[in-house]
């Protein structure tokens, strides 16, 4: 028996599902009109048919923007760098505080020291048997002696190349500051070279030795110096971490450091940006519906508000097999949708007056155009 209490609750039951109905209604129209308002309002006019497509883009270095962040926590003590400064791979750019690595460093080196005198006061090791002869003992003795002065000629070449990382920083620094010449540089530069190419036949000759299945195992002495190496090994490869380092060539565009300043790997911030401003190029965001119309090596024209009536020619040279949402915020009344999009980058000719970070809008031609 229906009652007027059940029909009113199938009422209201129906009147929920139409509401909601309306709801999704509404959303998928909302969606597909911001959809069409961003694809209908690019800056090309309705009637002009030169263009395949028209997307948004940003100038950056030729390399990209290359953001540097401290690989471990401290304090900032020093930055090396201005803004604008041009830079070499390997160059410091900010120094964090070092009090405690260098103490370390320095407990560690003692300890070598300490193990190195122990291990040169024993008598070199004879590992002699009844049945080997006095001739074979001999021989392991000057297999062990060869490894251990190859040991310590690769510690010894590792602190050659650590003085001469310090002594081509200096110069680097000096000459930024105008009390040292280029040739000073260069010649540091050609000694830290040097030393790290003996490092390395130093390391090869080890290997080599070692790898020989007659050259004897160290004894508790020897085994001790290498433990105590080891330690110092760590103890400087923190030390150096303190020294954050250019990757690569480039121009410093940005720092958002200062000394004082806490520098930690979990910053929002970088704390500089560099990036090879010798050439430019642009970064675009192409809506996905446009991905099938465009190529590699396709001519595009680029167009900047600051700079009207100027056309910047460039040629497709990348485009990114991922589709993602848009980074890029649109002008004017282009507003931010969630309309995706897909990458791609294009190399300018010629890209004087454009600036890094500068928003453009990207033409691609037609073929043959």
């Amino acid at each position: 028996m229906i009652t007027p209490k059940s029909m009113m609750g199938s009422k209201n039951k129906s009147a929920v599902r139409a509401v909601v109905f309306v709801f999704v209604l509404a959303a998928l129209a909302a969606r597909t009109g911001a959809q069409e308002t961003a694809r209908a309002s690019r800056p090309e006019a309705a009637d002009d048919k030169r263009w395949q497509t028209v997307a948004p883009g940003r100038v950056e270095p030729s390399s990209g923007e290359i953001k540097i962040a401290a690989p471990v926590m401290g304090v900032i003590a020093q930055v090396l760098v201005k803004v604008n400064d041009k830079v070499v791979a390997g160059e410091p750019l900010i120094r964090l505080l070092d009090d405690e690595a260098q103490a370390r460093l320095a407990a560690a080196e003692a300890q070598v020291a300490f193990r190195l005198r122990a291990r040169n006061e024993e008598a070199a090791p004879v590992r002699s048997t009844a049945r080997r002869t006095a001739e074979a003992a001999i021989v392991d003795t000057d297999k062990a002696a060869a490894r251990r002065r190859t040991e310590d000629a690769v510690a010894d070449a590792d602190k050659a190349v650590a003085a001469a990382q310090a002594a081509l920083d200096k110069a680097t620094l000096d000459r930024r500051a105008g009390r040292a010449s280029d040739a000073d540089r260069e010649a540091a530069r050609t000694a830290l070279s040097r030393a790290q190419d003996r490092l390395q036949q130093q390391k090869v000759e080890l290997r080599r030795i070692e790898s020989d299945a007659n050259t004897p195992l160290p004894n508790f002495a020897e085994g001790q110096v290498n433990v105590a190496r080891a330690e110092s090994a760590a103890a400087a490869a923190a030390l150096a971490k303190l020294t954050i380092r250019a990757p690569s060539a480039g121009t410093v565009l940005q720092i958002n450091g200062k000394p004082g300043e806490l520098a930690s790997p979990a910053n929002a911030q970088p704390l500089l940006v560099i990036g090879d401003v010798s050439a430019l190029r642009v970064r675009a965001e192409l809506d996905e519906r446009d991905f099938g119309e465009i190529k590699i090596g396709q001519p595009v024209l680029v167009r900047a508000a600051a700079f009207r009536g100027r056309e910047f020619a460039g040629k497709v040279s990348f485009i990114a097999p991922l589709v993602e949402q848009g980074r890029i915020n649109a002008r004017g009344q282009r507003n931010v949708t969630d309309v995706d999009v897909v990458e791609v980058l294009i190399d300018l000719t010629q890209a004087d007056p454009l600036a890094v970070g500068m928003k453009v809008d990207v033409y691609f031609q037609p073929d043959g155009r």
